[in-house]
């Protein structure tokens, strides 16, 4: 029908509703959701050889993959904490409100024992290997909140440097129950542990150090200072450098006192931050907190490198998850998409791109793994090396190659419902978190000038792949070199090499032909690629995105 404008200027065709086909929905992927995100991760399964276990993480990678989850996750990101200094009248209170989304992602990871489990006396062999598993399957679904997962993980070995402590908050923090909210730490169900390192003086050089530590007559201390950053704020417990009469010292301070009292931790600020939302970093201030001492005076360094470490590998595992995560974006994405008379999965250039993300997915995912590995066999010397360049590689690649995931989907993947917005977010975190790039780097050249027998431990790793493939050959080559004159300005280059060999041997031992090849022409060489999906001739890529393709 005809439809006129009161003054007959304007005329417009009115068509019936239903003749309307611009709101037809094709050429769509449907909705990822209620997935297994294990079932299409075989870097992983194959890497976990007890069947029980494997049982347990595919529970894990169902949870991962519900619509629950990844809602949960949405909603977590969408609704950031917010920080109540004050109650309406006038006390002060220091608390932060989450979203209840937040709460239900904590329930599950503690009742998962992703925070605490290999330290509980009953933990068998494996115990570090299970739990990195988990915490990278379920960091998928979101990983903001695995940050108070990860520091209760790394506060447990830094409280035993004083049993009595340990004997007083480990079953708390060991418990599989998630009981927020600010009392008595002896109260609760269960424990969380935080940390309050840096200071805006110093950032990652903790011995500029400004707060102080005074005794106390009951052998507690008072402490007065001002911390820059101090992860998930609404924990129970903090482990927090400051400056004692014998030295820089490590201590733990509740938010409750034992008589039920507030410990005056006031929260300035919460971090206004790039990603990360849904967790709260704060800014904070002591104002005669009372603390008690972890370990010796003056050793407040070696009481916490122990909690550094566990935190870096949470760093590798974490990147690695976000790689995963954005992979599995992607791989949907093409697999169901077309373009030009093509589904994009079969096109020879998106399939280079996808089967490209899936080499670094799967070699940071194995590196990961054998780190943790090394946690349960007691490989100090390997960790000591190892781990620094790991962190430092795995985690500088991570932002590359979500941004590239990201890209598969085109502007789609650009809009927020897409998801891939906030993995480009989280993505640079883990490289910043624990020593940035240079310091990290450097990190990897103390080692080695402190303790040498841990060149001879990397290389040994490295060598269980020897005479196998002349490209990992020619590499290791060229980290020998490095080793041999190590000097800061090429740090980040030592790291580098040796990250790439430690994934170059372990892929060559561990993963099928295809997927080893295809890591050591791309990565390796004259033909190196700069970016994803510029491979050599001759490589098939089909197979390498079906691997990794959900179901």
């Amino acid at each position: 029908m005809l439809f006129s404008s009161p003054d007959d200027e304007v005329t417009v065709r009115y068509m019936p509703q239903g003749d309307f086909v611009t709101h037809r929905v094709t050429n769509q992927p449907p909705a990822l959701a209620d997935f297994d995100a294990l079932a299409c991760d075989p870097a992983l399964t194959s890497t976990i050889t007890d069947a029980e276990l494997l049982e347990r993480l595919h529970d894990i990678g169902r949870r991962t993959g519900s619509a629950q989850a990844r809602e949960h996750g949405r909603l977590a990101n969408e609704n950031p904490p917010v920080l109540h200094t004050h109650d309406r009248w006038g006390n002060r209170v220091d608390e932060v409100e989450f979203h209840p989304s937040w709460h239900w992602l904590m329930g599950q990871a503690v009742e998962l024992g992703l925070h605490a489990a290999p330290w509980s006396p009953d933990a068998g062999p494996g115990a570090h290997l299970a739990r990195a598993a988990g915490f990278y399957l379920w960091s998928q679904a979101e990983s903001g909140h695995g940050c108070p997962i990860s520091m209760t993980y790394a506060s447990i070995p830094a409280l035993r440097h004083s049993p009595e402590l340990a004997e007083r908050f480990e079953p708390g923090l060991r418990s599989r129950t998630y009981d927020f909210g600010l009392r008595e730490p002896g109260t609760k169900a269960g424990l969380l542990a935080g940390m309050s390192m840096t200071e805006k003086q110093g950032g990652s050089d903790v011995r500029a150090n400004t707060t102080t530590a005074t005794p106390l007559a009951d052998g507690s201390y008072e402490l007065v200072g001002h911390k820059w950053f101090t992860s998930a704020p609404m924990n129970d417990l903090f482990l927090t450098l400051a400056q004692a009469p014998g030295g820089l010292t490590c201590f733990v301070l509740p938010r409750v006192l034992p008589d039920g009292s507030r410990n005056p931790i006031r929260l300035q600020r919460l971090k206004d931050k790039l990603g990360n939302k849904a967790n709260a970093s704060s800014e904070i201030e002591y104002a005669g907190a009372i603390g008690w001492r972890v370990g010796e005076e003056g050793r407040g360094v070696p009481t916490i490198i122990e909690m550094v470490s566990m935190t870096r590998l949470d760093c590798v595992i974490g990147s690695a998850s976000t790689v995963r995560a954005a992979l599995t974006e992607a791989a949907h994405h093409v697999a169901h998409r077309s373009a030009f008379g093509s589904r994009l999965a079969g096109t020879p250039l998106m399939s280079a791109v996808v089967a490209d993300l899936a080499l670094e997915s799967e070699a940071a995912t194995r590196l990961a793994m054998r780190l943790a590995r090394a946690v349960d066999a007691g490989e100090r010397s390997l960790l000591r090396l190892a781990l620094p360049v790991s962190k430092y590689y795995v985690c500088k690649r991570c932002p590359i190659a979500v941004a590239e995931a990201l890209e598969c989907l085109g502007g789609n993947g650009y809009v927020e419902e897409s998801g891939l917005p906030r993995l480009y977010r989280d993505a640079p975190l883990n490289s910043i978190w624990e020593g940035s790039g240079n310091v990290t780097a450097l990190d990897a050249l103390r080692a080695m000038a402190k303790e040498p027998s841990t060149v001879d431990a990397l290389l040994a790793e490295i060598d269980l792949a020897a005479g196998a493939d002349a490209r990992l050959d020619a590499g290791v080559a060229d980290l020998r070199k490095e080793l041999a004159d190590p000097h800061p300005a090429r740090a980040r280059r030592l790291a580098e090499l040796a990250a790439l060999c430690l994934q170059g041997s372990l892929l060559l031992r561990e993963a099928p032909n295809e997927v080893s090849d295809a890591f050591l022409a791309t990565r390796f060489g004259a033909e190196a690629t700069r970016t994803f999906g510029t491979l050599p001739r001759g490589l098939g890529t089909t197979a390498l995105v079906e691997r990794v393709t959900p179901v």
